[in-house]
């Protein structure tokens, strides 16, 4: 790990899907050296070769400065800090293949808005138990792929208890105008605000294709916020951190006209509520929904938005249904 210890070490991105190749993008165009690592031969040639994205990102050129890899050992030889950008189904084997190659000289950040495995681990707590690294953190927030890749304006959050992660994600990730990078020292809070925004993305998904209006929609939003709130909390954040980017910025954006293919929660409740999902690929964002409602039952907290969105995904109540159960409860309630 010689590269290691150089003055500037790369960053480390694990997965060459949308986000973790437009983050390389960004990143390569002001300067850093980046290593990406995927598992597939193929999608690191193209990038090696092609210098652009297979990712549903049309026009994405890639600096010189970013270098995919099949080998995880490279790119812990070359970055000190890696964020791991895969798919909740992923990500406890992509952590114990790097529990293999990295050190406590590493610091691992995730960027994964789900929890992970049949026991509900928050994903800070898989890299913990996979890996030798001990500084680790959560990246999230309203920092969509295309908007990423095409340079607009973006903002996210970095939590960790360990000032040296957040420190050293500002010098990676902070690249205003482009990207505005955040800071918070709370940690399971930023998990679960991501987690939780996912989960209720489906909710405006259906609310939306069922044209409910705007009315409904902010009684929708604020139930969210309330109800969020209570899990974070119970889960040891801070009641705050939902209201913040990586929970309702978070939300707002994935619900937002527009979003296209990087809000695949917010689609799939579009599709629920057209009778059409049943064919659609389960993104982290769905899977979080069992996973949160879960979460609540054995923390004992209340959280009928949660249990409604898994009722319809479980075939249990149509999603006009769900809508006028959730209706008739809200002055009891909030």
């Amino acid at each position: 790990m010689g590269d290691l210890m150089g003055e500037q070490p790369a960053l480390g991105i694990v997965g060459a899907g949308a986000f973790g190749t437009a983050l390389a993008a960004l990143v390569g165009a002001a300067g850093h050296d980046v290593v990406l690592w995927s598992a597939a031969a193929d999608v690191v040639d193209e990038i090696n070769r092609e210098r652009t994205s297979h990712a549903r990102l049309p026009d994405v050129r890639l600096a010189e400065r970013v270098r995919a890899t099949v080998d995880p050992a490279e790119l812990a030889a070359r970055a000190r800090f890696i964020v791991l950008a895969v798919s909740s189904t992923e990500a406890r084997e992509r952590a114990r293949t790097l529990g293999q190659v990295v050190d406590g000289r590493h610091m691992l950040v995730h960027a994964i808005g789900a929890l992970a495995g049949p026991d509900d681990a928050r994903l800070s707590q898989v890299l913990d138990e996979e890996t030798p690294a001990r500084r680790i953190g959560a990246l999230a927030g309203p920092a969509l792929p295309a908007d990423l890749a095409a340079g607009r304006f973006a903002a996210m959050v970095c939590a960790s208890p360990f000032d040296e992660v957040t420190r050293e994600a500002r010098r990676l990730l902070n690249l205003p105008p482009t990207l505005r990078l955040y800071t918070s020292r709370d940690l399971p809070g930023v998990e679960m605000s991501a987690t939780l925004s996912g989960a209720y993305s489906v909710a405006f998904g259906m609310a939306d294709s069922l044209e409910m209006g705007p009315g409904p929609r902010a009684v929708l939003v604020t139930r969210v916020v309330a109800e969020a709130q209570r899990v974070v909390t119970a889960m040891g954040g801070e009641s705050r951190t939902f209201t913040g980017l990586a929970g309702l910025g978070n939300l707002l954006v994935r619900t937002a006209p527009g979003t296209g293919d990087h809000a695949p929660g917010y689609q799939f409740g579009r599709a629920l509520a057209r009778g059409g999902a049943s064919g659609e690929r389960i993104p982290d964002s769905v899977r979080a929904v069992g996973a949160a409602v879960r979460l609540a039952r054995r923390l004992h907290q209340r959280a009928p938005v949660l249990e409604a969105i898994a009722r319809v995904i479980d075939g249990q109540a149509r999603p006009s249904e769900a809508a006028a159960a959730l209706s008739d409860t809200v002055a009891l309630e909030e």
